[in-house]
């Protein structure tokens, strides 16, 4: 099953950025934690992969 999601731009004075929200049912999937840094590698022009930065031992 995919999640569809649309891109959004963050327009400010002097940059625009481009953002693409986790869905909270994949966000919970990969127990992801607020302020977790995750990568983002581009695979192809139709695939990007995300990663942790750092693996993180599971709490108990």
């Amino acid at each position: 099953m995919g999640y569809p999601t649309k891109v959004q731009v963050i327009q400010r004075a002097k940059s625009e950025e481009f953002c693409i929200f986790l869905p909270i049912a994949l966000a919970r999937a990969l127990d992801l934690r607020k302020g977790e840094r995750v990568e983002w590698t581009v695979r192809s022009r139709s695939e990007l992969i995300l990663k942790r930065v750092e693996d993180r031992k599971a709490e108990p």
